[in-house]
């Protein structure tokens, strides 16, 4: 079963893929807008990635501060998320997203990627690591 990971972001969604058995996810690309309530060609990319992909479930990173608390960014989150449930007919599953960004530049900074370039990747890493980490909880949850 495929998975989907979604990192919303004001100019980019990081997206990544889960392989077919749901084990492994891996970056696939970052969908860039001009504005932040710009979203009708990024809702249109979703779309076609989840038709290319045969996905099944989508997981979106949900922003909260580290004392549980969400703020505006979670409220933009959560919209972005039912309209991509109501958009894809797929079930979206909101998954805490604390502290992937920043084990995402760290991933970034140890492979070497230049300040400058980071930018333009970022979100697609973070996005990796929001599903990954879904998929290990899936994962160890199975195996109790």
């Amino acid at each position: 079963m495929r998975l989907l990971g979604l990192d919303y972001g004001e100019k980019y969604v990081g997206v990544a893929m889960s392989d077919p058995l749901g084990i492994t996810a891996s970056p696939l690309e970052s969908v860039y807008r001009k504005e932040e309530n710009k979203l009708r060609k990024t809702y249109a990319r979703i779309e076609e990635i989840v038709r290319e992909y045969g996905v099944e479930k989508i997981i979106v990173g949900l922003p909260k501060n580290m004392n549980n608390t969400e703020g505006d960014s979670a409220a933009h989150c959560r919209e972005f998320a039912a309209n991509v449930e109501r958009r894809t007919g797929l079930p979206v599953v909101l998954w805490d997203e604390r502290l992937s960004s920043i084990s995402a530049n760290r991933v970034l900074m140890e492979t070497g990627v230049r300040r400058e370039n980071r930018k333009e990747v970022i979100d697609k890493i973070a996005a990796s690591i929001i599903l990954q980490n879904y998929l290990d909880f899936e994962g160890n949850r199975s195996e109790d």
